[in-house]
């Protein structure tokens, strides 16, 4: 039984092989056959070993040669390095020496030429933002190069390098008191190139066509300021443009355009409304009723005044006026008493008090309101300031500037519109109460007039 399980686990091996060798294991219909084939595979995989062996054993010759160059140019690489280590430390030896050497024989040359290289690398910066060098280009590439010669231990300054540098700062010093012209190109608004010609004054400002420029040192270009100041510094530009001789007054910008390109980064008054937003928005509509009001009031109560001038030199009493029309109750009644004339006329100048006083209380209520939507504009913006900083914290000032603008815009408009309404209520206040006294004034004579009658 024993020896049957050994067989049949033979015949599996030996029918897996077959199956690996494709046709012959179709051919295996019997133990016979089956056992023969066994015997052909496992000469065969015989075979195949001894092949390999002999394969290895051709190789292992080839690999040991490998292995021997190997070893052999390792060894040159080796001997290189020693070589070369041993040449680098002698040639730090040498330059150690050599530098030694040429400190001692530069002496006080040394101290020289360190301080030329701060003077070249200072002048190039100088030059570099000069507006002279937008006339005078390629100073600052010389002084540049000048000041890396001067860091290499390697090259030194000659005499004409030396006097080159004295003659550049010379240079700078006298075209900074001179009033220049020059023809270049310049980059006007909407970024086209137009030749024109270029007022340089000192190393202070650029003008053309009565318009402040500004110098790019990077790419050596002048442009037109987006934005150009006021008029009253614009017009000395225009002025200093057309003379020929003689003295300008010119708006001088000291630090060579710094001030300058700050001033028109100012918001303008327009700008500086659009921040109040909706709340200034308001406020002005309201300011500008206030004022319309007021320019009706006005007009209206200076030609009252005038009628009742007129009337108080005519002894007929006319429609067109109310102390002409207070003037007819004396005529509608004249057999009343004196007591019941007065009711009649107090009774008239009544009627006439809402004509002399209409919208004087809508004035004054808007010169109360003003201050208060200011108020409300300052709230709103501080609000915002304090949400940008909850979010975005304190690094920014640029996130808290619309809140904070707006809260000071706001305030302003508001005082804007309450300062000037008050002035404009109290002086039409006085006019109505002068014209409504030349009334009672009036009246009091009516009556005193009809109560002599009476005694």
């Amino acid at each position: 039984m024993q020896l049957f399980k050994q067989f049949s686990k033979a015949a599996v091996l030996a029918a897996t092989v077959a199956l690996s060798n494709g046709a012959m294991a179709e051919e295996a219909m019997n133990l016979d056959s089956l056992l023969k084939t066994l015997e052909q595979g496992q000469a065969t995989q015989n075979q195949q070993n001894r092949q390999r062996e002999a394969d290895f054993k051709a190789q292992e010759s080839k690999q040991l040669q490998m292995l021997r160059d190997l070893e052999q140019d390792r060894n040159a690489k080796l001997q290189e390095s020693e070589r070369l280590e041993t040449g680098f430390e002698e040639n730090e030896i040498k330059l150690a020496n050599l530098t030694d050497t040429l400190s001692k024989r530069m002496g006080s040359l040394k101290e020289l030429f360190g301080v030329l290289q701060q003077v070249a690398g200072d002048s190039s910066n100088k030059f570099s933002t000069s507006t002279v060098s937008a006339e005078i280009q390629g100073r600052s590439d010389f002084m540049n190069e000048l000041a890396q010669k001067m860091g290499s231990t390697t090259r030194l300054a000659s005499i004409e390098d030396i006097e080159k540098v004295w003659f550049e700062i010379q240079r700078e010093m006298t075209e900074q008191g001179k009033v220049k012209r020059f023809n270049s190109e310049v980059i006007v608004a909407g970024g086209a190139k137009e030749s024109k010609e270029v007022v340089r004054i000192g190393a202070f400002n650029l003008v053309a066509d009565g318009k402040y420029l500004s110098f790019n040192p990077a790419t050596n270009t002048l442009s037109e300021l987006t934005r150009q100041p006021v008029s009253r510094f614009t017009e000395t530009a225009a002025d200093i443009q057309a003379a020929k001789s003689g003295r300008v007054d010119f708006a001088l910008d000291p630090t060579g355009g710094s001030i300058l390109g700050l001033l028109v980064q100012a918001p303008t008054t327009e700008e500086q409304i659009h921040q109040g937003d909706t709340v200034g928005y308001v406020i002005i509509a309201v300011g500008l009723v206030a004022l319309l009001i007021a320019l009706e009031r006005f007009f209206a109560l200076m030609i009252m005044g005038a009628k009742i001038n007129r009337q108080l030199k005519d002894t007929v009493a006319r429609e067109d006026n109310p102390l002409g029309r207070v003037m007819k109750v004396k005529e509608q009644y004249p057999n009343v008493a004196y007591d019941t004339l007065e009711l009649k006329l107090s009774e008239a100048i009544l009627r006439e008090m809402p004509k002399i006083t209409r919208n004087l209380t809508l004035i004054k209520i808007i010169s109360v309101v003003a201050p208060l939507l200011g108020l409300l504009g300052t709230v709103t913006g501080m609000i915002n300031t304090f949400q940008a900083i909850t979010l975005f914290g304190t690094g920014d000032p640029k996130l808290m500037a619309g809140g904070i603008s707006q809260a000071l815009v706001t305030t302003v408009l508001g005082l804007v519109v309450a300062i000037p309404t008050v002035f404009l209520y109290t002086i039409l206040n006085t006019r109505s109460r002068n014209l409504l006294l030349i009334l009672q004034e009036q009246s009091a004579g009516i009556i005193a007039e009809r109560s002599e009658k009476g005694a």
